[in-house]
């Protein structure tokens, strides 16, 4: 699978890029898939929480906002699942900022949030089938942001989007 180089070096290319204060953005992603492990999660929604910020890579062109862009590099890769929470994941934290009166966000995410037009509920996003899981997606980002909390490895993430990618071949993959 040539995209498990391309991920290897996407993945490690996000040592040192600083979106949250505490901690960097891979530590962010590997801790954002250990917490969707911890709940629990199906291997696509790990690998979403994995990659949802993946965009945020030095080696990946600007352009469109971030959840759009890892949306787009996702969904051939790993699927329009994968893809499609990934880039949920801001919809979700505008949709949670709007219906959830004790949401709390850290101040870069407040920042964001203010950026990506502040809280909302999109028809679009609530209407979809796969909202639920951008909801815990959401949830996990929010709590991967923590000095020295558990993580899964560079190498889990590795072999679960081999099994990902694996599994959308053989046709295994979920649909809407």
């Amino acid at each position: 699978m040539p995209e498990h180089t391309d991920l290897t070096v996407l993945l490690r290319s996000l040592r040192g890029v600083w979106d949250e204060v505490a901690v960097d953005e891979l530590d962010h992603a590997l801790q954002s898939a250990a917490r969707a492990l911890d709940d629990g999660a199906d291997d696509e929604l790990v690998l979403a929480a994995a990659l949802h910020d993946i965009a945020h890579s030095p080696l990946l062109p600007a352009g469109p906002a971030h959840d759009v862009l890892a949306r787009d590099w996702l969904t051939p890769r790993y699927g329009e699942r994968v893809g499609w929470l990934a880039g949920a994941h801001v919809a979700a934290k505008r949709y949670l900022a709007a219906t959830c009166a004790d949401y709390r966000l850290s101040a870069t995410s407040e920042h964001s949030l203010r950026l990506q037009g502040g809280a909302a509920v999109d028809p679009a996003f609530v209407n979809h089938p796969w909202w639920p899981d951008a909801l815990r997606l959401r949830r996990y980002d929010d709590a991967a942001k923590q000095p020295g909390a558990a993580a899964v490895s560079v190498a889990e993430v590795l072999a679960l989007a081999r099994r990902v990618h694996t599994a959308r071949e053989s046709g295994r993959g979920r649909a809407p």
